[in-house]
């Protein structure tokens, strides 16, 4: 039996991580799930939040937006518009970010205009949660 799988994390921008991990937990839609090594094949939709991955019992943090989540026995591959580790996230562009997308909310906006600017609040909003609560 494998004590690791492989996690791939890819984005729009191109591959995020791709390295063998103990546990990998996840913010699916039926809430926050772990995955080890072994786990019963799934594909379901990622919500965003946090992962947290397991390497030589280490913890690494993500910020992450939607996506989807396909689990085999022995990986597991992510694809998300969103996916920075919390030591990578610049709290003062999040900050700016969501103040910005808060502001044009209050202006009238097409459906479109509107979908598009709730999403970037909130991808700022989970970067925030994350490195805040990362932080110290």
């Amino acid at each position: 039996m494998a004590s690791t799988l492989k996690l791939e994390i890819v984005t729009p921008e191109g591959p995020v991580y791709s390295e063998d991990v103990e546990l990998v937990t996840l913010p699916g839609v039926a809430g926050q799930f772990g995955v080890y090594p072994q786990h019963v094949p799934l594909m379901t939709q990622m919500e965003p939040g946090e992962i947290i991955v397991r390497k030589d019992g280490r913890d690494t943090f993500f910020a992450t937006g939607v996506g989807l989540i396909e689990v085999a026995a022995t990986r597991v591959s992510i694809l998300t518009d969103l996916a920075v580790q919390a030591d990578k996230i610049d709290e003062a562009k999040a900050e700016e970010a969501r103040r910005r997308a808060e502001a044009r909310l209050r202006e009238k906006l097409s459906d479109e205009e509107q979908a598009a600017v709730n999403a970037s609040l909130v991808r700022s909003l989970v970067q925030l949660r994350v490195k805040r609560r990362r932080r110290g």
